[in-house]
């Protein structure tokens, strides 16, 4: 009997799994936002700072920091450490729980909080922060209705797609979330015929403020709004219009949300977006940089009124990893390495001094660039057929042949070695928060050969 009849299992796992190659496995992998045929992208083995290494050796110069947070950079030292750490103590833990790393995290996220935010409830994302915040905004009004930007985006569940304004919530809209939209300030292609940024404040204000007049202000529960445009457009809000939208809210009884998933925690320069119009929101719905994304967690700020709702009423709601406990010393871990590393003066720098003048020299350069937009450390470059007209370099909403020519200029970035966020007909520019000056050079003469092939 020289045969096993009864090989085991797991050996043979083992020795099939070693035969596949990475490009195989991640046939395997259903991937969100794509058709699910095969793709021929990086595999990425390792990465420190700035630069991800994929399976061959290559570096590549990350100026998108991924979705837009890996904040204090890949592999920071600090934060990797802080996971061991706590993975030698205890990994997981319910919710129901005492914790002394989620009460740390909770304490250092409130203290650089605007004011008037004195708890946190976790989540695991920012597509669950704004579901709960929502939640919790219906319940504290006993409203029904939540107005939402058209160009915006919330996330991908039931909630926070119908608030998305943009083109990915079509597919799933079906029109009766109790979600009404209403056009935000973009002076570029401004829907309101104003020519400078202040006439785009007041014309938008007012166009806000008929929408709650005609929708009832007495059935809107929440207003969300991201503190600034980030995938749908990289747009910074003119100078006032926040604080219009508080005014509003406050008025009208409105619980005023600020989506601060993509900008919050240094992004803009200031540890959270609505701190660059000194503004106090209800509830604030974060995730994404809190920990630089090293183990997936979120959460929503809550205001003191809404938490006294809940004080003797128990919240209807809860996640089975709130608060996870290698999530939450993640961003204990990024927390600290980003006040002793001035990160979010390190953000702010590379607007006004970096990546903002040399964004611009580079549209001074290329007739493709429509316009240069940003702040801190979050920026983009709207490009265009032609920049009388403005015609967008590939229509809204592109997908297949009609928007090869962003799948070229992705394709030119990582020929290059350069991963750029590339959506729409824009190449958003957000690079970790304490990317040097020689790297941020590096991806500028990068896009500099890219937009090359954009002006043909």
């Amino acid at each position: 009997m020289g045969h096993d009849l009864h090989p085991d299992p797991e050996l043979g796992r083992a020795r099939k799994l070693s035969e596949m190659d990475i490009s195989e496995l991640d046939h395997l992998v259903f991937h969100p936002w794509v058709a699910q045929t095969p793709r021929n992208v990086p595999a990425f083995v390792t990465g420190e700072g700035s630069f991800l290494v994929d399976d061959t050796g290559r570096r590549y110069l990350d100026f998108s920091s991924q979705l837009v947070f890996t904040n204090v950079g890949h592999q920071h030292s600090r934060v990797v450490s802080a996971i061991k750490k706590q993975a030698d103590r205890l990994c997981t833990l319910a919710p129901t729980w005492a914790s002394d790393v989620r009460g740390e995290a909770a304490k250092m996220i409130i203290d650089v909080a605007p004011a008037g935010l004195n708890h946190v409830m976790f989540t695991n994302g920012g597509t669950e922060a704004i579901e709960h915040a929502a939640r919790m905004a219906r319940l504290h009004t006993g409203r029904p209705k939540l107005l939402a930007a058209y160009r915006s985006y919330h996330g991908a569940t039931t909630t926070s797609m119908h608030l998305t304004g943009d083109h990915r919530r079509w597919a799933t809209d079906t029109g009766a979330g109790g979600v009404v939209h209403f056009f935000g300030p973009y002076l570029y292609r401004s829907v309101f015929g104003a020519s400078t940024q202040s006439e785009e404040c007041e014309r938008a204000l007012a166009h806000l403020e008929h929408v709650i007049a005609l929708e009832g202000p007495s059935t809107i529960a929440a207003l969300v709004l991201e503190s600034v445009i980030g995938g749908s457009g990289v747009i910074p809000p003119p100078p006032g219009y926040l604080q219009g939208v508080r005014e509003l809210c406050t008025e009208h009884g409105i619980v005023y949300i600020a989506d601060e998933v993509m900008v919050g925690f240094g992004r803009t320069g200031e540890w959270f977006g609505v701190d660059h119009s000194r503004v106090s929101p209800d509830l604030i719905a974060f995730a994404k940089g809190v920990n630089s994304g090293y183990v997936p967690l979120g959460g929503v700020l809550v205001g003191d009124p809404i938490y006294n709702t809940f004080v003797d009423r128990p919240y209807p709601g809860g996640l089975t990893y709130a608060g996870h406990p290698l999530a939450c010393a993640a961003a204990v871990g990024t927390l600290a390495a980003m006040h002793d590393e001035g990160l979010v003066a390190s953000a702010a720098r590379l607007g006004t001094d970096v990546l903002g003048p040399g964004l611009r020299a580079l549209a001074e350069q290329h007739p493709s660039v429509g316009e240069v937009r940003g702040i801190g450390a979050l920026w983009t470059l709207e490009l265009v057929r032609d920049r009388t007209t403005r015609e967008p370099l590939v229509p809204y909403a592109a997908s297949g042949a009609s928007a090869a020519p962003m799948a070229a200029l992705s394709a030119a970035c990582l020929d290059r070695g350069l991963i750029a966020f590339i959506f729409g007909n824009r190449i958003n520019v957000a690079p970790p928060l304490n990317l040097s000056d020689t790297e941020a050079a590096d991806g500028l003469a990068i896009l500099d050969e890219v937009l090359s092939v954009a002006d043909g």
